[in-house]
């Protein structure tokens, strides 16, 4: 179980419910990972310090513990290492021995050693995620969507600002339900761009079958 501190300045701690469990967070960035994470694969199952790594330095016995063990199915996994660049840079030597030990943990059990930082975090995926997370098990408007859905098909370049445009319904319900649409993928865009009035917007075809 992850000891998380009462308080520790800069830091931000919390905890964030997923459908897998509880992911404990002890920094803005760990939190953003986590929610990040969460969004692209709601199946995935997020651990807080998985477990603590014992290794030498080449002076003296070191531990090292890494924020986050994801697992996304069954032989895919990834043991996470959180940090700002710029810690990074100014402490990469320090660290290494135990990304290093990291590294070699995770190759002897079929996983993955990542390091995560602000520029692989905080994208325009990451500011979709915080407003359609809330979003992703809030019912929808049967009739509105309905109306939404048959617009966006018989559309060759259907957007956002159009389908809201000619839903032939009221304009908060339609944009309200255009956004209960995107986070349950029923209708699908491109989530590393910031969503407006101009995105377009497609639906979420099923794959066919295989025989």
């Amino acid at each position: 179980m992850r000891r998380i501190p009462l308080s520790r300045r800069s830091h931000v701690i919390g905890f964030q419910p997923l459908a897998t469990g509880t992911a404990e967070h002890e920094s803005a960035l760990e939190r953003d990972f986590v929610t990040r994470t969460s969004f692209l694969h709601p199946a995935a199952s997020v651990v807080s310090q998985p477990l603590t790594l014992k290794y030498s330095d080449g002076i003296r016995s070191r531990r090292y513990t890494p924020d986050f063990l994801v697992r996304y199915g069954v032989g895919h996994a990834r043991l996470v290492e959180v940090k700002y660049r710029n810690d990074l840079r100014c402490n990469w030597q320090r660290y290494l021995p135990g990304f290093t030990a990291a590294k070699a943990w995770a190759r002897e059990h079929g996983s993955v050693f990542r390091i995560a930082t602000e520029r692989h975090i905080r994208d325009g995926l990451l500011e979709n995620a915080k407003r359609l997370l809330p979003l992703r098990h809030s019912e929808i408007d049967t009739e509105v969507g309905r109306r939404l859905v048959g617009v966006i098909r018989d559309q060759r370049s259907p957007t956002f600002g159009n389908v809201i445009e000619r839903g032939s319904v009221d304009r908060a319900a339609a944009v309200a339900t255009l956004w209960r649409l995107i986070a349950h993928g029923t209708v699908r865009v491109d989530l590393h761009s910031p969503i407006t009035l101009h995105t377009a917007l497609r639906l979420h075809e099923p794959a066919a079958p295989t025989a």
